[in-house]
C-alpha cells in the first residue's frame, strides 16, 4: 500500500478534466479547429443541412450501426431525446423500468407518475445490478446501458432475447463509443455528445431500430405530444429528422465541435481506438484503486463495472468529506469535478473515457493521496 505523502505532488495532471459530463474535450481539442462555414447560416439552407447529414453519417460509421437503424439529431440532450422516446412509443403494451442509479430512476418517475402506465419496476441498489434474466420480454424494458452515477453497467446484450416481444430502450449515454453493442438486440437508444466524445451540451441523438419505426408508425399514445416530440407524420416516420432536418433549430456550433470529435475519433482508430483509450484510463485508475486501502470501486463487480464513469468509495468519507476533498483538487488544478452525484452515496467519480490522457489518470493518484491526507489531518485538528 502507499504511504500517504506530507508534500503536495510536484507534477500535476496536465489535463485535470475528470468531470462525467460535459467531459474533457478531444485532446487536440481547440476552437480555432473547428469549421465555421454553417456559422450563421440557416440549419434549414444547404449547407447546414449538409453539416447535420455529415455528422449523421459519421456517427453511423464510428459507431458501426447497420443500416437497419436511424439516427436523429434532437433537442434536450440524452434525456430530451429519451423522454422522446418514451412519450411517443410507451403505452402500446406492458413496461418494464429498470433502475440502478439515478437517472434510470428519473424514466421509473417518468413512466409511472406522469405517463401513468403502473410500470413493472426492477431495482438494485448503487454499485449493483438486478438479475437481468429475470426480465419479462413480452413487456417494453427501459433500462441505463451504463448508469453514469453508480458506475454499474450491463455485461453486455445477452440478457436481451433476439425473439423479444416488447421494445428494449437502452440509455446508452454513458456506454456509446466506448462499448461494443449489439445492435440487433437494441431497438431504441439515446446518448448526447457530451459523453464519450468530449461535444458540447443541449443536443441528444436517437437511434431507432425497425421495430421501433414499426410501433410509431402503428400506434398513437393516448397523451397528447408536444412538437418537439413528434416523429410521426400522416402516419408514417418523419424521415428528415433522420437525414438532418431537425425539428427545431441546433446550435451549428456544437454540431461542427461534434463534427470535430467524430474526425478525431477516426484519426485514432474509430470504435475500437476509443475503446482503446477508455480501457487503458479505466485500467490505470483501478490500479490507483488497488493500491491504496482507503479506496474502492463502489461497483465490486468487475464484470458490471463502469469503464468510463468510475465511481469510488473514499473510506470514512461522508459527504461534507467528499466536498472538501473535491474542493481542495479543484483549487490546486489538479482534479476537476470528480465528487460524486448528489443523489448516489457519498464518493468519487472520476470520468476514464476516451478523451481523458491516461498519463493523467497516473498523475492523480499522487493528489488523491494528497487530499485524503489534508482531509483527514484537518478534520482531526477540528
Amino acid at each position: 500500500m502507499t504511504t500517504l505523502p506530507a508534500a503536495k505532488p510536484a507534477t500535476t495532471p496536465a489535463r485535470p478534466f475528470f468531470s462525467s459530463g460535459p467531459c474533457a474535450k478531444p485532446p487536440v481539442f481547440s476552437p480555432e479547429k473547428l469549421s465555421t462555414e454553417s456559422l450563421g447560416r440557416s440549419h434549414r439552407a444547404k449547407i447546414g443541412k449538409n453539416r447535420l447529414q455529415y455528422c449523421i453519417d459519421l456517427m453511423r460509421e464510428v459507431l458501426g450501426l447497420p443500416d437497419t437503424h436511424r439516427i436523429g439529431i434532437v433537442p434536450g440532450s440524452d434525456t430530451g431525446a429519451f423522454e422522446m422516446a418514451m412519450w411517443t412509443m410507451l403505452g402500446a403494451r406492458p413496461v418494464t423500468t429498470m433502475a440502478w442509479e439515478s437517472f434510470g430512476e428519473g424514466w421509473v418517475t417518468d413512466v409511472a407518475k406522469q405517463l401513468k402506465l403502473d410500470p413493472t419496476i426492477v431495482r438494485a441498489d448503487y454499485g449493483q445490478i438486478p438479475d437481468l434474466s429475470a426480465i419479462d420480454w413480452a413487456s417494453d424494458v427501459l433500462f441505463t446501458w451504463n448508469g453514469t452515477t453508480s458506475g454499474v453497467r450491463v455485461p453486455n446484450a445477452d440478457f436481451i432475447p433476439a425473439d423479444r416481444e416488447g421494445l428494449a430502450f437502452a440509455d446508452a449515454t454513458s456506454a456509446v463509443f466506448a462499448y461494443d453493442i449489439d445492435w440487433s438486440k437494441i431497438d431504441v437508444a439515446t446518448f448526447s455528445w457530451q459523453k464519450v466524445l468530449g461535444g458540447e451540451g443541449g443536443h441528444g441523438v436517437l437511434i431507432l431500430g425497425p421495430r421501433a419505426v414499426e410501433r410509431l408508425e402503428t400506434y398513437t399514445p393516448a397523451w397528447p405530444l408536444p412538437k418537439v416530440f413528434r416523429l410521426v407524420s400522416k402516419g408514417k416516420l418523419a424521415e428528415g429528422v433522420f437525414k438532418g432536418e431537425t425539428i427545431n433549430t441546433p446550435s451549428m456550433l456544437a454540431v461542427e465541435d461534434a463534427i470535430f470529435a467524430l474526425e478525431w475519433s477516426k484519426e485514432i482508430g474509430g470504435l475500437k481506438g476509443l475503446q482503446a483509450r477508455s480501457d487503458a484510463n479505466a485500467a490505470a485508475l483501478n490500479k490507483i484503486v488497488e493500491e491504496r486501502s482507503w479506496l474502492s470501486h463502489l461497483a465490486a463487480d468487475e464484470a458490471t463495472r463502469s469503464k468510463t464513469s468510475v465511481c469510488l468509495s473514499v473510506e470514512g468519507a461522508d459527504a461534507d468529506f467528499i466536498k472538501k476533498f473535491a474542493g481542495l483538487l479543484e483549487k490546486e488544478n489538479a482534479a476537476y469535478d470528480i465528487a460524486g452525484y448528489r443523489d448516489a452515496p457519498a464518493g468519487l467519480r472520476i470520468w476514464c473515457g476516451a478523451t481523458v490522457n491516461v498519463e493523467d489518470i497516473e498523475a492523480l493518484g499522487p493528489w488523491l493521496d494528497w487530499a485524503y491526507a489534508e482531509v483527514k489531518a484537518a478534520l482531526a485538528a477540528a
